[in-house]
């Protein structure tokens, strides 16, 4: 749009100066286009089993695996602080690895014992399962690998048990991480089938074959297994922006109630593309090597970490990301808080 077309009229300098109105805090806070609110984010969380377990994640500065008895009071500070939804991501002993994953439609694993906590001890945050095999396999593939293939329809079958499980021990939000074809519809044909109509999917359906997930796999148990192998064949080319609306439209078609961009940063565009072209709830997840990167460089004093990480945020809802999964919720959450 032309800043001289009738449709943006506007008096030349000097009589329009717009610097009047980045002058003082009380201006730039009341002529501001974009906010950030807790009710904005999702927080992640890595669970362990035992009691009274924490292990730091290394390459995560602020991060914790955690037993289900820590986790609670993390997530009632959560519900304190506004954050309408948690993540749960678990950590898969090695000895519960199997080729098929079968772990993860067990319905006394990890993730379903921490869903039963939480919705008895903090009801009012929504939870979000993964629905993805990888914390589960030995090959650290989101799917079912025969003869050095990532098979497509048996995966799918593995994800439809898994997503079931996940329901069946209360979850609202079951959210397809894994890039299969066809899940979606699958998983809510047997949601539907099961009385489970309520149950929110949320998909995974832009997300990249990215280098930024480093940490994530760390935290989760599956980089060793997955070594130097990738997830080219499934996840989406970072080269490919079209493709990512295609995508979206299928699982939509398939009925998706909410659509993630995965990572964030490196593709406001496509989150921008998603939000405008189907209007659906949308949501970016800050991944875990963005934060990592933020958090190493403050720590080295190169950057200022907090200003970095709500400016990274604000620019997640300005391309037009309804909600922001990011392992720094508590963090900024806390921070907007005190301001208000």
């Amino acid at each position: 749009m032309s800043l001289a077309s009738p449709v943006f009229p506007q008096p030349a300098f000097p009589r329009t100066r717009l610097r009047r109105l980045r002058r003082t805090p009380w201006i730039r806070t009341l002529v501001a286009e974009t906010a950030l609110r807790p009710a904005d984010l999702v927080q992640p969380f890595f669970i362990l089993e035992g009691t009274r377990q924490r292990e730091p994640v290394p390459s995560l500065p602020g991060i914790e695996r955690l037993s289900i008895d820590l986790l609670i009071p993390e997530v009632e500070r959560c519900a304190k602080l506004g954050i309408p939804m948690v993540a749960l991501f678990p950590c898969t002993p090695p000895e519960r690895k199997t080729v098929d994953g079968r772990e993860a439609w067990n319905p006394d694993n990890l993730l379903c014992r921490a869903i039963r906590a939480l919705k008895r001890a903090v009801p009012e945050v929504g939870i979000m399962g993964d629905v993805a095999l990888d914390p589960y396999t030995t090959t650290g593939q989101d799917g079912i690998v025969r003869d050095g293939e990532i098979v497509n329809d048996e995966t799918i079958t593995a994800l439809v048990k898994q997503a079931l499980c996940q329901a069946e021990a209360g979850c609202d939000v079951v959210a397809p991480s894994d890039m299969m074809d066809g899940r979606i519809g699958a998983i809510r044909a047997a949601l539907d089938e099961a009385g489970f109509t309520s149950t929110i999917i949320l998909s995974y359906a832009a997300k990249y074959a990215s280098a930024f997930y480093g940490p994530f796999r760390e935290a989760v148990g599956s980089a060793q297994a997955l070594g130097k192998a990738d997830k080219k064949t499934y996840q989406m080319d970072p080269a490919n922006q079209r493709e990512a609306l295609r995508e979206v439209a299928l699982d939509i078609a398939e009925g998706a109630d909410l659509v993630m961009v995965k990572p964030g940063l490196p593709y406001l565009d496509i989150i921008a593309r998603v939000k405008d072209t189907f209007g659906l709830p949308t949501l970016a997840y800050h991944v875990s090597g963005e934060y990592a990167m933020i958090k190493a460089a403050a720590e080295r004093g190169w950057i200022d970490g907090e200003a970095c990480l709500f400016e990274t945020l604000l620019a997640f809802k300005r391309a037009g990301a309804d909600a922001i999964v990011t392992y720094a919720a508590l963090e900024v959450a806390e921070r907007l808080c005190r301001q208000h």
